[in-house]
């Protein structure tokens, strides 16, 4: 029998650059706006708590909706989501940028983040499809793993830009993204499979509840950045969340047509990989904001230069594509991924110690640290996340993927913003914020060295025990 063949043809290259290019665009729009908020509140006059509406807006929308949107996905087509919700995404990302009120910019992230969590799932389900499993897929998920964390890296630096000539090109760029990918899209891509069919139509009682579940579970979260705001909202919107969810299981274990078969949560490395996911994308998402405050806040950067500053971390659009896939077919990608996780660690214990007179010197290595910890680590939890998954089960595996990296965003800002406001207290002099930025940037050391202690659970499962059997997984609850 002949070797597995890693060699992809031009058609295949044009259809990864397509679903790359998606994940890319959707890494790229949240970073530029991220940048741009305060030219956004100087030129509509936003308060702070709208201000912090637009980027919660989009969380809500993107986490509330995933798991829907990957089991919708298995459901009606993999390919006729994402052309649609690719389409949705394009009309109002434009419709954020002609925003002249609060209000809209809203309800434009929302339904943008609605759109982004169908068009993902489906996107990352369509690369399992398309490219088969061994060195193929496992190339062609490095590549689109580099382009979605590049995405996040080169949108801080392009938001600088854009931002420099005006806001509102910041939404109006990936619009222009989107019309070339959706042009493209529309020839290249076909169906990695039949959508699944199964008798008892589609189960609304188990969409409706889970939606639920995950747009109270993430607001309760997003509340969580400032917890002397009306504690009691914050904790009714934990205890509904909560409720709904335990309604969500009762429903799918009667339901003749699941939306989510709960057998799917018996696969050992699934788990691990949404658990790792959510608590990387914890840490960097503290780490990023906690940078971004200290480098504007306290040493006076631009929003160019502390974009420029973090620039390096975005070496993994390089390395993810070419050294991650070889690494793994050498070593497995749980055995990667726990290298990419203890890189993190490294990384935020060498900036703990910073400090008011810090060169960027000083800087460097923990940005270089986290380039290689992104590469090593974003592929490996994606195949990771399908690994011992039917096919037909891809979107809703996808779909579990980004729910955990939205949860594991929004609980990592939160937790930093809400240990630097307790640290900080009523003090404003310079030596009092950076220490409240110390005290803070403890929460990713710790978010990535749990992770470190999970995966290291998987490395015991594949060289002792084996782990959970993918049967259970295909099977529904």
């Amino acid at each position: 029998m002949s070797p597995p063949n890693d060699r992809m043809d031009v058609r295949a290259w044009s259809v990864l650059f397509v679903l790359g290019g998606a994940i890319f665009l959707e890494g790229i729009d949240v970073a530029m706006l991220n940048v741009a908020l305060p030219a956004i509140r100087a030129d509509l006059g936003l308060s702070t708590g709208m201000l912090s509406g637009v980027v919660s807006a989009y969380v809500l929308g993107y986490g509330g909706f995933m798991l829907l949107g990957g089991r919708t996905a298995d459901l009606l087509g993999r390919r006729r989501m994402f052309l649609t919700w690719l389409t949705v995404f394009l009309i109002f990302s434009g419709l954020g940028g002609l925003a002249t009120e609060g209000w809209m910019l809203l309800v434009a992230r929302f339904v943008t983040g609605v759109a982004a969590a169908f068009m993902a799932p489906a996107g990352l389900a369509l690369v399992t499809g398309n490219f088969p499993e061994g060195p193929q897929r496992t190339k062609a998920l490095g590549v689109y793993a580099g382009t979605a964390s590049g995405g996040f890296c080169l949108g801080l630096v392009a938001g600088g830009l854009l931002t420099s000539i005006g806001w509102r090109w910041v939404f109006f760029a990936p619009v222009a993204l989107s019309a070339v990918i959706l042009l493209a899209a529309i020839p290249l891509l076909k169906d990695s499979g039949t959508p699944e069919r199964s008798r008892g139509g589609f189960d609304l009682a188990g969409a409706f509840s889970i939606t639920g579940t995950m747009v109270l579970l993430v607001y309760g979260v997003v509340r969580l950045e400032d917890p002397r705001n009306d504690t009691w909202i914050t904790i009714a919107a934990f205890f509904a969340g909560l409720v709904l969810l335990t309604a969500f299981i009762m429903i799918e274990r009667r339901a003749a047509n699941p939306l989510v078969s709960l057998g799917i949560l018996r696969s050992g490395p699934l788990v691990r990989a949404n658990l790792g996911a959510l608590l990387f994308l914890a840490s960097f998402a503290g780490f990023q904001f906690l940078v971004t405050l200290y480098l504007q806040e306290l040493r006076g950067w631009s929003t160019l230069q502390t974009g420029l500053a973090m620039l390096v971390i975005g070496i993994d659009t390089v390395l993810a594509p070419t050294v991650t896939p070889r690494l793994v077919s050498r070593f497995g990608n749980v055995r990667v991924l726990f290298g990419g996780l203890v890189l993190a660690v490294v990384a935020y214990a060498l900036f703990l110690p910073i400090g008011l007179d810090w060169a960027y010197a000083a800087m460097f290595p923990t940005m270089v640290l986290l380039g290689l910890a992104f590469s090593l680590t974003y592929g490996p939890l994606t195949m990771a996340a399908t690994e011992g998954i039917d096919e037909h089960q891809h979107g809703l595996a996808g779909g579990l993927l980004y729910t955990a990296m939205q949860f594991g965003t929004a609980l990592g800002l939160s937790a930093v913003t809400a240990v630097n406001i307790a640290t900080l207290g009523d003090a404003t002099t310079s030596q009092a914020e950076l220490d409240a930025v110390r005290t803070a940037l403890t929460v990713p050391a710790a978010a990535a060295v749990v992770a470190v202690v999970i995966t290291a659970f998987g490395i015991r499962a594949r060289t002792g025990t084996p782990d959970t059997a993918p049967a259970p997984a295909r099977a529904s609850a």
